[in-house]
């Protein structure tokens, strides 16, 4: 779907769309229409329950005296609640209700009314956004679809007075929607196409818009001492893989300290000899799905030429059982030097993320560190689909997650973290072990696990399970692959952290 802007005018063909404020009051453009087809508009609000309010959709189909093929009445709500959020809803919306009664060219006339807050350029970008978030397919191994399964709408034209201002605002939000979509395609492949190496090498893709990406295999990291990381692997025919991903626009520095990204990257996850049941177990190919939001994230910030340093790394492994896999009762030594006692094969993303963890906050002394992780299924008993979990370390921290994820529609609710928690992951016969033993609060217990491999640094862990896969449609998320988290980290760091 091409996106454009333009001018305002009278289309000649295809879709109009126009706004309605609640209580039916047409927008300057649409009353217009309205006049213009001797009020067709009015009388098709008037034959229906469309009232204006914010989702509202009412097709006028082949208005009299109008030259285009329907006027599509779009609900807004009251002025005031029209804010960049309710303008990518509107921007998915429109796409979603276009290609489902088939059209193939559109035009958006964006009028602004009292008591709106977004300017205009940045209204036009921001629906815009939506409307690309929303086109989103991933469709690559569909080969027998029928033609009313296809989407139809090529071009959607955005009618600004501020054309210019427009171009100018989607140009970086066109790069974020670019991560996002590269996020949600790594995460929708199946895991015979995605595993470590492949996954390493989609990260290494990133060089050709500027990011640095380091590749490390067993040998090295067996050389580091990675023995939680390289044990939830042993059992795959499939190597792991640790990824370093630099992007380098902020301070040249030595001493500059930059923001840290850590993703767990399990691209397949039986459970290991503590196998899971088969039902349902193909859901297992998204389990690196932190990791997918870190390589989109890296790639956004480098394709927008983010003000700042940022540092992605991510853990690939493939859980297997095998003759060679890893035991219930093992005990493994991870990079920290601390050894933990593996009772549950399959609480397995904790351990890679702990030898990710320690090797970044070693080597890169990052100013903090956020990792995301398909983790505990206790999060989704807890939150649902509604919210990911947030733990962290640093109340700033924890604020300025819970605010970004707000602003843009990926929200997250912080639970606790307490000794008292952090007591029951206490092993007889090593450091810590990798399951508190018990159902209770182990979401929680698995945040306090890893919360042993930061060292203090300002840390924060978005505990992802409920949020990476949707089984319906929103409004800029189709179902399938969200790629949440993206969005959220972008706007997080355009806020707080670049110069």
């Amino acid at each position: 779907m091409k996106i454009a802007f333009a001018a305002p005018s009278q289309p000649k063909s295809g879709t109009i769309v126009v706004g309605v404020l609640e209580n039916r009051k047409l927008s300057p453009t649409g009353a217009v229409l309205d006049k213009q087809s001797g009020g067709a508009l009015t009388r098709a609000m008037s034959s229906s329950r469309f009232s204006g309010r914010k989702d509202d959709v009412l097709g006028v189909l082949a208005p009299t005296q109008l030259p285009v093929g329907r006027v599509l009445l779009i609900g807004l709500g009251k002025a005031e609640a029209i804010d960049l959020a309710a303008l990518q809803g509107l921007g998915g919306n429109i796409v979603a209700h276009l290609n489902n009664v088939g059209e193939s060219e559109a035009w958006v006339a964006l009028d602004r009314f009292d008591g709106m807050k977004p300017k205009a350029g940045d209204a036009a970008a921001n629906l815009a956004f939506g409307a690309r978030l929303r086109a989103y397919r991933f469709d690559k191994y569909r080969t027998k679809e029928k033609a009313e399964q296809k989407p139809t709408l090529k071009t959607l034209t955005l009618m600004t007075r501020d054309e210019a201002g427009a171009k100018r605002a989607f140009a970086p939000l066109e790069k974020v929607a670019e991560g996002v979509f590269f996020t949600r395609d790594l995460v929708s492949e199946p895991a015979n196409i995605i595993y470590p190496e492949t996954l390493a090498q989609a990260a290494r893709s990133l060089e050709k818009v500027g990011v640095d990406v380091e590749v490390l295999d067993v040998k090295e990291m067996k050389k580091l001492g990675m023995g939680a990381l390289l044990g939830v692997g042993q059992g795959s025919a499939r190597p792991p893989r640790l990824v370093v991903m630099q992007w380098k626009g902020g301070s040249k520095a030595k001493n500059a300290e930059p923001l840290a990204f850590i993703g767990k990257g399990v691209t397949f996850d039986t459970g290991g000899i503590s196998i899971k049941p088969a039902d349902g177990m193909w859901d297992m190919k998204w389990d690196m799905g932190g990791a997918g939001v870190v390589i989109g994230l890296m790639r956004a910030l480098a394709g927008r030429k983010a003000k700042v340093n940022a540092v992605g790394v991510i853990g690939l492994v493939e859980n297997m059982p095998s003759g060679t896999a890893q035991r219930p009762g093992d005990i493994v030594k991870s990079m920290s030097g601390q050894t933990v006692e593996v009772l549950n094969t399959d609480a397995e993303g904790r351990l890679v993320l702990a030898d990710a963890l320690w090797y970044c906050k070693d080597r890169f002394k990052p100013k903090l560190m956020v990792d995301l992780a398909t983790l505990t299924g206790a999060i989704i008993i807890a939150l649902g689909s509604e919210h990911a979990g947030l733990f962290s370390n640093n109340d700033e921290l924890a604020q300025r997650l819970v605010a970004a994820g707000a602003a843009v529609g990926e929200k997250v609710w912080r639970l606790p973290l307490a000794d008292a928690y952090d007591r029951m992951m206490d092993s007889e016969a090593a450091d810590i072990k990798n399951i508190s033993g018990g159902r209770e609060a182990s979401s929680i217990t698995a945040a306090q696990f890893l919360q042993r491999f930061v060292d203090g640094v300002p840390w924060a862990h978005l505990d992802i399970a409920g949020t990476t896969w949707s089984k319906k449609d929103a409004p800029t998320v189709p179902k399938g692959a969200t790629a949440f988290g993206v969005r959220l980290l972008e706007h997080f760091v355009a806020e707080h952290y670049e110069r």
